[in-house]
């Protein structure tokens, strides 16, 4: 199988162009110079090794043509324009994944094809990259000879033992390609005194007659090739180093610039996601439900900055009968018993010592023995079952697309990162490799999934007992040692030296095989610290199995599996349906969907919802049929000042609301002069306003005080009936209580296990932002039997102010206590829910209310201190006979009844009682929805408060609503006003109730 390569990539072409169009201008020439020969060699080694003429690039444009051309292409491009000519850097970037390695490459025969450049270096950060460039040029030098008339080209790894191939590239005519890593000519001293530290390329040599390898290089002013940057000349030692090379030009090619030259061409990750040059990305995460049966504590930071010495914990805090996940500050001697609201579990975790020595943070406990170090944690699941679970789910993931793939060709690959190598493999003393517990837990995982018989297909033939031991594999350093005997211990899975049919070859070296159905390797375990360098288009999924918080990169965890998939001929299959990377996170995909925004926003400076200044400057503007032209860098400033000024973006270009506002509803206010380019300006401001969906603040309005009912003698002489405030006893049957509470344990008590929820989300990036959608949620359920059980009778008598002996009886009777042994948390929890609950509805039947006295009431002053807000096109609506001059409603059936108390004679005055207004029940407190004054016939006044809902079926309104309505019943009638209590679902039925 070959991969093959498409020529013609719009993106690529424009990309390999816009470095061409820097020497625009340039005639074909070069430089000669004289080649000392080489000493003590047979000429013969090297077919015309007597050339003594040196061939190097030669450049004849000015400056000032250079800064021409490299604005031009910026133009075209939409980057901000570079100001002045002060170096000969240029950087292009572009997302992992897009073939930045096949466009440089191509670049190098186009600028030979039209300026006759021949001399190349390409510079690497590391040995994995380097394989990585070798593997490039061989797999495509047939595709560049057929592109380019069988242009003659030689490539080669610098090599500091073969000084004849650096002669060479001086002096052949040909196009000449060194790839070389920076740690190869890093070294170099002006004092010859430490000579022999220098890297051999700086040094003298006998056989080039005193010169140095280093100067025939420098002859020949190379064009330098630097790919990942951020890797290589982020020093100023690796710096100075590429200058020593003395280059035309530099070219800079990387997803992530540290340092940016002169841009020539930008293809980003949110470029590359909306063009679907790269996979879709899917995240899962799982998380634990209902696992709060251990003392969990996990030391999130130290700070002896001020006395006390502190440190930030997070434990699991009861608040209210539910246990929630909180971030704590502890001192030393505080009591986590007291901390978490009470909870038995953490009986004996008293803070003893906070230790801050950096690298070396702790916390300990008096009366246990755990010692609790910076980031780790107690009490949680058990890592190895949730690592399993990670891996059962990444196996799962894989097989459902190899059922989707395979018929059409395409191998699927999933990637494991591991921090400790020895949990995948270890040797033993003679250099045995013997598996981990990772390799382990995968076969196991592996054998179990693959006998479901929805995958029967994918397996047929095949002995389901051995086939998991075939499929996987890893590559690790450790795999280069030698044993005791001293040979290599590098094996492959059937214990074979065989080096060609090493892990290594395969993994590292031939992609080809690997891709192909005839290979059985599918599950790849690799380092974490495997960064950058090696990447398949095939990998579909990436677990991380971390046990250490070293935190990788999401960018680069990501950055393995990007590549477009290619199928058994080598073609790339495009489309999101196909190209899916599922990404096993070690947390929730929110989390992860908003960590990748921050690394893109900072890695990219992609500023998410930011207007740049020079944004509009490459709409194109029609001359005439044949010729267009830019907007350009003036006009594109004149319009962000337009933006600025009109408040639709801040100071710093951020996108306002006003903006999404007018981009929605097509009102966007341009001057005169850009009206006739308004669609595309209007293309260009949708994509970075991201998602245009806002609450309308301008809605927001402030209720006012109607002054003539507030203040008339009718409202005084209404809310002089209902103001005031009662207080209530309550008597019930204990033993009808215990039956009922035992009743509903029996029938409504669910205790699952703790559980492990997956979820899984589809992440989209556009200029907004990252964005994830959940598409998919399963539970599995966590087996643990390894917790203490509680006091179940003592906790349920604090909460509920029940006897023991009450407790017992309703325990005892609903038949339940198996499922306390299940998950002993979330019993108490329900079961101390249901009993409270029973007894509020208890309480109801056997109240009385009773006015405290004429002094305690609520003030009619209280609608004018308290403020009230609503939005105009939802929740309010004029009114005359109000309080206010908005009645704000809560519901459809508020709505009409404030609009038939607007429109009926008979209502003479009304109100939507405030929230302040409450009136105390057993079940909370209570607040009813009108006060109305009615006139009937003109004559006889009625004062109802008036509690409206859809229905008046009791059966089904919720019990606490039915007994809170029952006890407002209660409460107005305890104040003898001559109130009516009206619950009614329609202004008709309610007219009923006073005519």
């Amino acid at each position: 199988m070959k991969i093959k390569f498409d020529p013609n990539l719009d993106f690529q072409k424009q990309a390999i162009e816009s470095v061409a169009g820097v020497f625009e201008g340039q005639e074909i020439c070069q430089t000669n110079f004289t080649v000392a020969p080489l000493q003590y060699t047979t000429q013969q080694l090297i077919p015309g090794m007597e050339n003594n003429l040196g061939i190097g690039n030669r450049l004849k444009l000015l400056p000032e043509d250079i800064h021409k051309n490299i604005r031009k292409i910026q133009l075209q491009n939409g980057l901000a324009p570079s100001e002045k000519m002060d170096s000969m850097d240029f950087t292009v970037e572009m997302e992992t994944g897009t073939g930045k390695t096949y466009v440089y490459l191509r670049s190098i025969f186009e600028m030979n094809r039209l300026y006759g450049f021949t001399k190349f270096i390409i510079v690497v950060p590391s040995i994995a990259i380097k394989e990585g460039v070798a593997k490039s040029l061989e797999i495509t030098a047939e595709h560049f000879k057929e592109l380019y008339d069988n242009v003659t080209f030689d490539a080669f790894v610098y090599d500091s033992s073969r000084l004849s191939d650096v002669r060479n590239f001086a002096t052949s005519p040909d196009i000449q390609i060194m790839v070389i890593n920076i740690d190869a000519f890093r070294k170099s001293f002006t004092d010859p005194e430490k000579e022999n530290k220098a890297n051999i390329i700086h040094r003298s040599h006998d056989r080039m007659t005193g010169a140095k390898p280093i100067e025939y290089i420098q002859e020949t002013n190379p064009i330098v090739i630097v790919d990942e940057p951020q890797s290589v000349d982020t020093t100023s030692k690796s710096k100075e180093a590429i200058r020593s090379l003395n280059p035309l030009c530099t070219l800079r090619y990387s997803a992530t610039h540290i340092d940016k030259h002169h841009m020539l061409y930008k293809l980003d990750s949110v470029d590359a996601y909306e063009q679907k040059l790269v996979k879709q990305i899917e995240v899962a995460g799982v998380e634990v439900k209902d696992g709060h049966n251990k003392a969990y504590i996990k030391l999130l930071s130290v700070s002896n900055k001020k006395s006390p010495i502190t440190a930030k914990i997070e434990i699991d805090f009861q608040n209210k009968g539910s246990i929630k996940r909180k971030e704590i500050t502890v001192q030393s001697g505080d009591d986590l018993l007291e901390k978490s609201g009470g909870r038995d579990i953490y009986d004996g975790y008293i803070i003893e010592d906070i230790y801050c020595e950096k690298g070396n943070e702790y916390i300990s406990f008096t009366s246990n023995p755990e010692i609790l170090k910076l980031g780790q944690a107690i009490g949680e699941v058990d890592p190895d079952e949730y690592k399993r679970l990670q891996i059962r789910k990444t196996i799962e993931e894989h097989l459902d697309k190899e059922m989707r793939l395979r018929p059409q060709g395409i191998k699927v690959l999933s990637l494991f990162f591991i921090d400790r190598v020895a949990n995948y493999r270890w040797y033993d003393e003679d250099g045995n490799p013997q598996k981990g517990k990772f390799a382990l837990m995968f076969e196991e995982e592996y054998a179990r999934a693959i006998r479901k018989p929805k995958y029967n297909t994918l397996f047929e033939g095949a002995d389901l007992d051995t086939v998991a031991a075939g499929v996987h594999n890893g590559y690790f350093a450790v795999d280069k040692k030698k044993d005791a005997t001293g040979n290599e211990m590098l094996k492959d899975a059937s214990g074979n030296t065989a080096a060609d049919e090493s892990a290594y070859n395969l993994i590292m070296k031939e992609k080809e095989k690997l891709l192909s159905f005839d290979s059985k390797l599918k599950f790849i375990f690799s380092h974490s610290a495997l960064k950058e360098g090696w990447d398949n288009p095939n990998v579909f999924q990436i677990c991380t199995l971390n046990e250490t918080n070293s935190v990788i990169k999401k960018r680069q965890e990501i950055g393995r599996g990007l590549r477009i998939c290619v199928n058994q001929d080598g073609e790339r299959v495009h489309g999101f349906e196909v190209n899916t990377l599922t990404v096993m996170a070690n947390e929730s995909y929110e989390k992860f969907a908003e960590q990748l925004q921050k690394e893109i926003e900072q890695e990219e400076g992609i500023k998410f919802g930011v207007v740049e200044e020079h944004l509009f400057a490459n709409i194109v503007v029609p001359v005439d049929d044949y010729n267009n032209e830019y907007l350009g860098v003036d006009a594109s400033k004149k319009l962000w000042d337009h933006l600025k000024t009109t408040g639709y973006i801040d100071t710093k270009g951020k996108v306002q609301d006003s903006l999404k506002t007018a981009l929605k509803s097509g009102e966007l206010e341009l001057p005169a002069e850009f009206k006739e380019h308004a669609p595309q300006i209007v293309a260009v401001l949708k994509k970075v306003s991201g998602n245009l969906n806002i609450k309308n603040r301008d809605d927001k309005k402030k209720v006012s005080l109607n002054k003539a009912v507030f203040l008339s003698p009718e409202f005084k002489e209404l809310w002089d009936r209902i103001k005031y405030k009662t207080t209530f006893r309550v008597s019930f049957d204990v033993e009808a209580l215990a039956s009922k509470c035992a009743e509903e344990i029996k029938a409504n008590l669910q205790v699952g296990k703790a559980r492990f929820i997956y979820r899984k989300a589809k992440a989209e990036i556009d200029r907004g932002g990252v964005h994830a959608e959940q598409v998919q949620e399963t539970a599995s359920v966590y087996e643990s039997r390894s917790f203490d059980l509680p006091d179940l009778i003592t906790y349920l008598q604090n909460e509920t102010n029940l006897t023991r002996r009450t407790i017992v009886k309703i325990i005892n009777d609903s038949g339940r206590l198996e499922s306390f042994k299940n998950n002993p948390q979330k019993f108490i929890e329900q079961v101390s829910t249901i009993i409270q609950q029973q007894m509020r509805l208890f309480v109801v039947d056997g109240i009385k209310y009773h006015k405290i006295g004429d002094d305690h009431f609520y003030a009619q002053e209280l609608f004018s201190d308290n403020e009230l807000f609503g939005y105009l096109q939802k929740n309010m609506v004029e009114s005359r006979k109000s309080v206010f001059d908005h009645v704000v409603y809560d519901s459809d059936v508020e709505l009409e009844f404030a609009t038939a108390f607007e429109r009926s004679d008979d209502i003479k005055l009304y109100a939507k009682l405030p929230d302040w207004f409450k009136i105390d029940t057993p079940l909370g407190t209570y607040n009813p929805d009108w006060t109305v004054l009615i006139e009937v016939d003109g004559k006889e006044k009625l004062y109802f408060v008036v509690e409206t809902k859809s229905t008046l079926f009791t059966d089904a309104l919720r019990p606490t609503e039915k007994a809170k309505i029952a006890c407002g019943k209660e409460h107005f009638k305890a104040l003898g006003k001559e109130v009516g209590f009206a619950v009614t679902n329609a202004f008709e039925d309610f007219s009923g109730k006073y005519v």
